[in-house]
């Protein structure tokens, strides 16, 4: 009789798409999904358009078309603060989620175990379970989100392999401190540990606080695993250019399995996203921050003022919020319950634990200025006095 695998079995659609999905239904607001709907710089847009035009529409290189792994490995040297080759060290992939599997498929067997910060990406967790290898959770507390060593500590073993490190992160905007991410170095290196970091929000901080890459430390670049990418910088969501960089020992597997599955990252983004590596100043990325920030004081400050209370996040453009108030029992009902009454779509928090967050909503501000501000207009109609349970 003709089944699905037992790991298609486990598998659920994730909560961020449904949540666009009833958005789209209500005809509401989407501020579930980090679609990142504002524009894309002029550099990026003429440069894709100039290779599409003159053919660079082929196959590129496994590792990608040199001329943006330069332009990657000359931006890991001055903001990152990491030396890398751009011939043997970067590979360009299908955005930061192709690279995150990619890497996850070289280093990684069934019955790892590796070590995850919640409130945690379920691209991260989904990817562990669907290679056989075993999440096993820090919980990070509220409105800080402060994870205690002793527990870091305490959760390796014999099996552990790897520890993920999101900062700044999705969805809690915490950005790790120097202070942490040398604890969590220390316990990498004292345990002979891969550290695998997802670094796509590093120019979205807020408040003074500074972006430190953990292969920067001492002793880690040869263990790190450095994974970003440019869908959030330069609003490219659709366009999939990611890289992973980190020694030459793993970067051919990861290149490998790469290939396997994607082939390569699309030719004619790769030459456009080389142009804005190029061509965009130090200004471009400080002034992003800055219009960023504006977004989250405006819905982080409805947010109170609705009595959803914020965690004003650090970094990133997402925000979780107490929904304690709302009616429903769990998270989800919770999410629904927002969407029908006011329009605004938002994301379950329970989708960022492992047992958690049933009184959490996730909300992104990576929108226009004039979507959020609507979505901000109609969240102040709700009346969490009428809503309490």
């Amino acid at each position: 009789m003709l089944e699905l695998s037992r790991k298609a079995a486990g598998v659920a659609q994730s909560e961020i798409r449904i949540m666009s999905v009833e958005c789209e239904k209500a005809r509401g607001i989407n501020l579930a999904q980090g679609i990142c709907d504002t524009e894309v710089p002029e550099p990026v847009q003429r440069a894709a358009v100039e290779a599409i035009h003159s053919r660079q529409n082929s196959y590129t290189r496994l590792d990608g078309v040199a001329d943006l792994r330069r332009a990657i490995a000359r931006k890991m040297r001055e903001y990152n603060h990491v030396e890398v080759d751009p011939e043997r060290e970067v590979v360009v992939t299908a955005g930061s989620t192709g690279a995150f599997y990619s890497a996850c498929m070289a280093l990684l067997n069934p019955g790892d175990e590796v070590i995850v910060f919640e409130p945690y990406y379920g691209y991260h967790v989904n990817t562990l379970r669907a290679l056989d290898c075993v999440p096993v959770y820090i919980t990070m507390h509220p409105p800080e989100w402060i994870f205690s060593r002793e527990h870091l500590q305490n959760a390796i073993t014999s099996k552990t392999r790897a520890i993920i490190v999101n900062s700044p992160a999705n969805p809690s905007g915490k950005v790790f401190t120097r202070e942490e991410l040398e604890f969590v170095a220390e316990i990498a290196l004292e345990n002979d540990l891969f550290v695998i970091t997802d670094e796509i929000y590093e120019y979205f901080l807020y408040d003074q606080n500074q972006h430190i890459s953990p292969a920067s430390l001492p002793g880690m670049a040869d263990r790190t695993i450095t994974i970003s990418g440019f869908s959030k910088t330069y609003s490219i969501t659709g366009w999939r250019i990611g890289y992973a960089v980190c020694d030459v020992r793993w970067a051919q597997s990861i290149g490998y399995f790469h290939d396997l599955a994607y082939i390569c990252a699309p030719s004619p983004f790769q030459h456009g996203v080389a142009a804005g590596l190029e061509e965009l100043k130090p200004e471009f990325y400080r002034d992003l921050a800055g219009e960023y920030r504006a977004k989250r004081d405006l819905l982080c400050t409805t947010l109170e003022q609705i009595g959803l209370a914020p965690s004003w996040p650090q970094g990133s453009y997402y925000v979780l919020a107490d929904a304690s108030t709302l009616p429903g029992s769990n998270s989800k009902e919770k999410a629904m319950h927002l969407l029908a009454s006011v329009g605004v779509a938002s994301v379950p928090g329970e989708a960022f634990f492992s047992g958690g967050g049933r009184n959490l909503l996730r909300f992104c501000f990576a929108k226009t200025d004039s979507d959020l501000q609507e979505a901000c207009r109609r969240l102040s109609k709700l009346s969490v006095a009428a809503t309490m349970r």
